[in-house]
C-alpha cells in the first residue's frame, strides 16, 4: 500500500522573485554549500551536441529526503518550476530545465540497506548504476539493468526513464527490478509505494506508474531493488549477415527453436565499418552483425551456446569471433560500449534516435534508416538490441555544419513516421524528454491525452513538475 507523509514544519523562506532571491531561500532549507546559480553543467543533458539547452534560476542539492520534501513545499508555495536531474545523461532532452529550479539528486547516493542473502538492496537515487552492480557482483549478486554511461547515470535517472540495455532483452528494464520507490510528490509530500516485497497487488500500483514517468508525476528519492544470483558464465557469440533479411531470419530462427539468450544485439554493415579497427580480431569484410549471449551455469551456458551457433549459422551467418575467457568477453562488450564513439568521429558528430518496432519488422527498419539518410543526404546508419526491436537510428554529421544538422532533425522526424508505420513505437528505452514530446503528442487519440494529462494533474495541479517534458 502507497503511504505518504506531509512535512508540516519545513522551513520557509519568501523570496524576492530574483535568482538571487530564490537561491537564497533554497539555501536556508539544504544549506549555502548546496544551493546557488545554476553553471553551464545543468542546464543540458547528452542532448548538447543537438543544441538542445535550458535556463534557470537556481540549482539545488539537497541531503535528503526530507530536504526534496521542503524544497518542493517551498516551489509549489511560490510557483516555481522544478527539473529532477541524475547524471545527466539523458539522451531526450529530461534533464533540460524551463526556467525554475534544478534539484540536483547526486548527494542522495547512499546504499540504505543491502542485504545480499535476501536479493535485495535499498539504494538513494543519486547512487551510481556501476556502484550498484558492483556491490551486487561482489557479493555474488547481479543487478540486471546495463543502461550505458553507467559510471554516470543514476539508479534515480534509470528508473524516471525505466532505461533498458542489452541484457534487458532476457532480463527486462529497468522497472522489472524495482520492488518499491520513496518518492516525494506535490505539494511536498513524501509517497512510498511498494517496498522489500516481491509481490503486492495491494492498491493501484503506484510504483510502477511513477517508474518511467521522467519526472512530471514525482521525484524519486529511493528505490528498493530485486536482485539476482550472478551467472557463472557467460558466453558471447559473433556472427556476420550479408543483409538485415539473413540477420532477421536468424534472429527468428533462435526465437523459434526455444533458445534463451541473455543478449541479442545488432550493428549494421556501417555501424560495423565504422568501428572495425578496435574489433578484438579481424573483421574482413565487414558485415550486418549479431551478438548473441549465452549465460547461467557453465554447463548451462555451454548448451545454449551450442545451440545459439547452430541458429546463427543456419542463415548463411559466419561466426567471426565466440570468446570464453572472461578478459575477451569484456573486451568485447568494451568494444560494443565504444560503438557510439566510433561512429560519431566519421564526422565529429551524429544525430541518435531510439525508436522500436516488431522484431518481424527490423529488417524493414535498417533499411529504411538507410533510404533517409540517402534522402537528406547523411551518412546513417544503426545498431541496437536486435531482439527487442530496438533500433538506434544514426546520422553522421559535422557539428559545426547548420545545414547538416538541420537535414538530420528533418531526417529524425522522418524515422519517427516510419517506426509507426512499422506498427512500432517513437523510444524504446531512452523516454520522451523534450525532444519527442510534439512528436508523441500529435500520435495521441483523444484518450491518451484525456488519461495522461488527467494523471499529471492529479499528482501535479500546477504544473511546475518537469514542465514541458512528456505530456508538455
Amino acid at each position: 500500500m502507497a503511504q505518504t507523509q506531509r512535512l508540516t514544519q519545513l522551513p520557509r523562506a519568501s523570496a524576492d522573485g530574483s535568482r538571487a532571491g530564490i537561491a537564497a531561500a533554497l539555501a536556508r532549507i539544504v544549506g549555502h554549500d548546496h544551493a546557488g546559480q545554476p553553471s553551464a553543467e545543468f542546464l543540458s543533458d547528452a542532448t548538447a551536441q543537438r543544441g538542445l539547452s535550458g535556463h534557470a534560476d537556481a540549482v539545488v542539492a539537497p541531503g535528503d529526503d526530507t530536504e526534496v520534501a521542503a524544497v518542493m513545499a517551498w516551489c509549489y508555495e511560490n510557483d516555481v518550476p522544478i527539473t529532477p536531474r541524475g547524471g545527466g545523461t539523458g539522451l531526450a532532452g529530461g534533464a533540460v530545465p524551463s526556467g525554475g529550479v534544478v534539484l540536483d539528486l547526486r548527494r542522495l547516493n547512499t546504499v540504505l540497506s543491502f542485504e545480499p542473502g535476501l536479493w535485495r538492496m535499498h539504494v538513494q537515487a543519486g547512487a551510481l548504476t556501476a556502484d550498484v552492480r558492483r556491490r551486487a557482483r561482489e557479493h555474488g549478486l547481479m543487478f540486471p539493468p546495463d543502461p550505458g554511461a553507467a559510471e554516470q547515470s543514476t539508479i534515480g535517472g534509470n528508473i524516471a526513464t525505466n532505461a533498458g540495455g542489452p541484457h534487458a532483452f532476457r532480463y527486462g528494464v529497468t522497472g522489472a527490478w524495482v520492488t518499491g520507490v520513496q518518492a516525494v510528490v506535490p505539494p511536498g509530500e513524501i509517497l512510498t509505494a511498494g517496498g522489500p516485497v516481491r509481490k503486492n497487488v495491494s492498491g493501484l500500483d503506484l510504483c510502477a506508474l511513477l517508474v518511467g514517468s521522467e519526472g512530471v508525476l514525482g521525484v524519486i528519492t529511493a528505490a528498493w531493488l530485486r536482485l539476482i544470483p550472478a551467472p557463472e558464465a557467460a558466453l558471447p557469440i559473433v556472427a556476420m549477415y550479408e543483409d538485415p533479411q539473413a540477420a532477421t531470419a536468424a534472429i527468428e530462427q533462435v526465437l523459434a527453436s526455444g533458445i534463451e539468450p541473455a543478449v541479442l544485439e545488432f550493428l549494421d554493415t556501417a555501424t560495423v565499418s565504422a568501428a572495425a579497427a578496435t574489433f578484438p580480431t579481424s573483421l574482413d569484410p565487414p558485415g550486418l552483425m549479431l551478438i548473441a549471449e549465452a549465460d547461467g551455469s557453465r554447463d548451462h551456458a555451454e548448451a545454449v551456446r551450442a545451440e545459439l551457433l547452430e541458429a546463427l549459422a543456419a542463415d548463411g551467418g559466419r561466426v567471426v569471433h565466440a570468446p570464453r575467457d572472461r578478459s575477451d568477453v569484456t573486451a568485447l562488450w568494451r568494444w560494443r560500449d565504444g560503438v557510439s564513439l566510433a561512429v560519431a568521429a566519421q564526422r565529429g558528430g551524429k544525430l541518435s534516435e531510439d525508436i522500436v518496432v516488431p522484431v518481424d519488422r527490423l529488417a524493414e527498419a535498417i533499411e529504411g534508416v538507410l533510404e533517409i539518410g540517402r534522402r537528406h543526404e547523411l551518412p546513417a546508419c544503426s545498431w541496437g538490441h536486435a531482439g527487442d526491436g530496438n533500433v538506434h537510428a544514426t546520422f553522421m554529421v559535422a557539428n559545426d555544419d547548420h545545414d547538416q544538422l538541420t537535414r538530420a532533425e528533418a531526417a529524425a522526424h522522418e524515422l519517427f513516421a516510419l517506426a509507426v508505420e512499422l506498427g512500432g513505437a517513437l523510444s524504446g528505452e531512452h523516454g520522451i524528454g523534450q525532444l519527442k514530446r510534439d512528436e508523441l503528442a500529435t500520435r495521441w487519440t483523444r484518450t491518451d491525452r484525456r488519461l495522461h494529462t488527467g494523471i499529471k494533474n492529479t499528482f501535479d495541479p500546477k504544473g511546475l513538475l518537469n514542465p514541458g517534458k512528456l505530456i508538455g
